[in-house]
C-alpha cells in the first residue's frame, strides 16, 4: 500500500511543472548484465546488508542481489548525468559518492525489489526539492548547486537540515543542547549520519517508512522535526550518559 501510495503521489507532483525542482533528462535503463563485481567494496557490503535485512522482513526473493546491484549501477549513471567535473583531493569529491546509497535501498525493500518499479520511482523523485534532502547521492557533484558548494564537499543537508536541528535544539531541549556541547560532538554530527544512513540500524523498518513517507508527502523539513522528536524521546539517556 506504502508503494503505491508514494509512487502515485511521487509521479503526480513530478508531471507538474511548478512541482518540478530538477530538469532531468531522459535516462534508459542499462540492459547490461550487472554484476556484484562492477560495484566498489563499500557497495558490495552494502548490497550483502540491504538483501540480508530484506530476507529478514520477507521482502525479497533469491535473486534480489542481482536486482539491486541492477538498481545500484544505473542509479549512478543516471545521475551522473547531472554532474559537474571538480578536480580535488577530498575522498568526497571524487567521481563515485564515497558511501553506500541507503535511500535507493530503502525504496528498493518498500518496492519489494521490483527493479524496473524502483528505477522509475527513483527518477520521477529526482526532480522534486524532497529529493535533494533525502536522497543524499542526488547533489554528489551536482550541477544544480553552485560550483563553490560543490566544492567544498559539504552536503546541503548539512548547512541547511542539521544546521536547524541545532538552532531548533537549543530552543526545543535546551539540557540536551547542553550535554552535546559537554561531550564535544554536535547534534549536526549525529543528525547526518542518520539521515545519510536513512535511520537505518536506528529505527524500525516500519518507523523508517514513515520518516520517507512523511518527507515526501508533508515536505523536507519534516526531515528536521523528525530529528527533534528523536532527540526528545532520547533525552533521559543522554542526560544519564552526561551524568556517568
Amino acid at each position: 500500500v506504502l508503494a503505491e501510495l508514494i509512487e502515485k503521489f511521487v509521479s503526480h507532483l513530478s508531471e507538474s511543472k511548478t512541482d518540478c525542482y530538477f530538469s532531468t533528462g531522459s535516462y534508459k535503463a542499462m540492459d547490461a548484465d550487472v554484476k556484484k563485481e562492477n560495484l566498489s567494496s563499500v557497495q558490495q557490503l552494502g548490497v550483502e546488508m540491504t538483501v540480508r535485512y530484506g530476507k529478514y522482513l520477507n521482502l525479497l526473493k533469491e535473486d534480489a542481489e542481482n536486482e539491486l546491484c541492477f538498481v545500484l549501477m544505473n542509479c549512478e549513471e543516471f545521475l551522473k548525468q547531472q554532474q559537474r567535473t571538480v578536480v580535488s583531493s577530498l575522498c568526497c569529491l571524487q567521481e563515485h559518492y564515497a558511501g553506500y546509497d541507503w535511500f535507493a535501498s530503502s525504496i528498493f525493500l518498500i518496492m519489494s525489489g521490483d527493479r524496473e518499479r524502483t528505477l522509475m520511482f527513483l527518477q520521477q523523485f529526482s526532480r522534486l526539492l524532497v529529493s535533494a534532502f533525502l536522497w543524499l547521492p542526488r547533489l554528489h557533484l551536482s550541477m544544480h548547486l553552485p560550483v563553490t558548494t560543490v566544492e567544498y564537499g559539504i552536503h546541503p543537508v548539512y548547512f541547511c537540515s542539521t544546521h536547524h536541528v541545532e538552532m531548533l535544539l537549543k530552543a526545543e531541549l535546551p539540557l540536551v543542547c547542553s550535554a552535546f556541547h559537554m561531550s564535544g560532538f554536535t547534534p549536526s554530527q549525529i543528525c547526518l549520519q542518520w539521515i545519510t544512513q536513512c535511520f537505518w540500524n536506528y529505527m524500525d523498518w516500519s518507523e523508517i517508512c514513515h520518516y520517507i513517507a512523511i518527507c515526501i508527502f508533508l515536505g523536507p523539513d519534516y526531515q528536521i522535526y523528525i530529528c527533534i522528536s528523536l532527540f526528545r524521546h532520547l533525552q533521559q539517556d543522554i542526560l544519564k550518559h552526561t551524568e556517568a
